[in-house]
């Protein structure tokens, strides 16, 4: 009778137990998602200050970078504040440098023309080369610095291959027979789209190069034909140069080992502006060199569709320049002195003012006019020319002179229908101009045959 209450007994316990198992596992649940909660939150607290952290450091480095993109700023702005100064500094340079040798020159060419000792006549000579290294190292020194300030534009036309490579060779004939080298061109005649001025400068630049280093063989300017283009080279037998020098012979006033070969040293700017003017162009160049066998440099420019404008040759004239009347309005009194003196050598009769006041005092009409670009207080001589023009119903002769290489110059020179003749004066160049000019006027004021 008892059993039946003591087996109830235990099936409650064993219940209850159950339930007690039940309960301490929901506890222990409970206990280790709080416990999870809690590193949870520990560690976004964690995070949070590496944020923190992060957010401050990249924050700094922005400021960071603001004030040295501000200083960048300011530093480009100086630069370009810099350059524009040496831009100016090369428009008065190219002046102011280059006027006072001029008068030397043209004294120099005057004392040439007189009678002298022999002793005087040579270092007379002596004075007009040193004369004439100065104004080639000035003026390659503002080609320079003109074409790295980004001053000097190319004006790509049609330019004529074997016109322009033959004027070179001719102009290098009498040097390379000097040295009893040979100067030949070779390939054939293609157009190509070019600076005519510039790649000439290139190429004489090249071939003065290379006559300078080379003692025995000759010089080759060829022309090749690469697809659309065509590749000027200019190949000597000379003594070559080395590998450690190649990369260092387009720098400025680099002159390799063997500089020496020459009487003449050059200035170690030849192929300076060669780099450059290559670059302005974008034409490629090339140097390949075998020590002891020679070098060749070669530009590769590329061919024009177009044909260049027919080029109108004037035969040229001899006449004397004996009675001429010549007005020279020059505001340098040592260049108005030295042109002066150079013209009366040459049998002229000359008149010299500064101004137009002085230009209009000065009597007849000459048979032609030397007249500087630049006068004081920013007159411009090309006044004296419209003077003459309207007071006369015709053109005078007009030779301007200036030191001012500039495009817009040239241009104003041109539509006047005067001459150009760019400072320093070469006096050889000058009196073949006057010459010339002298008698296309008198030939075109001679009365028509019936």
């Amino acid at each position: 009778m008892s059993a039946a209450p003591d087996s109830d007994g235990a099936r409650r316990i064993a219940k209850l137990e159950r339930i007690n198992a039940a309960l301490m596992a929901h506890v222990e649940r409970s206990m280790d998602q709080q416990g999870s909660a809690y590193s949870l939150f520990q560690t976004a607290i964690m995070l949070e200050g590496r944020v923190r952290s992060r957010t401050e450091e990249l924050t700094g480095l922005m400021h960071s970078l603001e004030r040295s993109n501000a200083a960048l700023v300011a530093a480009k702005e100086e630069a370009e504040t810099a350059n524009r100064s040496k831009t100016r500094f090369l428009a008065a340079a190219s002046h102011d440098l280059l006027q006072p040798l001029n008068a030397a020159r043209l004294s120099a060419s005057a004392l040439v023309d007189m009678p002298l000792t022999p002793d005087a006549r040579a270092i007379s000579g002596q004075i007009e080369r040193g004369l004439q290294t100065i104004e080639d190292l000035i003026k390659t020194l503002l080609d320079i610095s003109k074409l790295d300030a980004g001053v000097v534009r190319p004006m790509i036309r049609p330019v004529r291959l074997s016109d322009l490579l033959a004027g070179i060779a001719a102009s290098f004939q009498r040097s390379a027979a000097g040295k009893g080298l040979r100067l030949h061109v070779r390939g054939p005649d293609r157009v190509v789209a070019s600076d005519p001025v510039m790649l000439g400068r290139i190429v004489q630049n090249l071939v003065s190069n290379a006559l300078r280093y080379t003692s025995s063989g000759g010089v080759l300017i060829a022309v090749r034909m690469r697809g659309a283009a065509a590749r000027i080279e200019v190949i000597d037998t000379g003594c070559g140069i080395v590998p450690a020098e190649r990369a260092l012979v387009f720098e400025e006033f680099y002159r390799g080992a063997a500089e020496t070969m020459d009487s003449e040293p050059g200035l170690g700017l030849g192929l300076a502006i060669v780099q450059r003017m290559a670059t302005a162009l974008f034409h490629p160049l090339a140097l390949a060199s075998r020590p002891g066998h020679g070098t060749r440099v070669s530009l590769t420019v590329p061919l024009s569709p177009a044909l260049p404008d027919a080029e109108i040759r004037v035969s040229p004239v001899v006449t004397r320049l004996t009675g001429a009347k010549i007005l020279v309005v020059e505001n340098d009194p040592a260049t108005a002195d030295a042109l002066a003196r150079l013209l009366r050598t040459w049998d002229a009769e000359v008149v010299v003012v500064r101004d137009l006041a002085g230009a209009r005092a000065a009597g007849p009409v000459p048979d032609l006019l030397i007249l500087d670009y630049h006068l004081d207080n920013g007159a411009c001589g090309l006044a004296v020319a419209e003077h003459f023009r309207q007071a006369t119903g015709r053109p005078v002769p007009v030779i301007v002179t200036t030191a001012d290489h500039g495009a817009a110059i040239a241009a104003e020179v041109a539509a006047m229908g005067a001459d150009l003749v760019h400072k320093p004066t070469r006096p050889a160049e000058l009196r073949a101009l006057l010459t010339a000019l002298l008698a296309r006027a008198e030939f075109s004021s001679a009365p028509a045959a019936c």
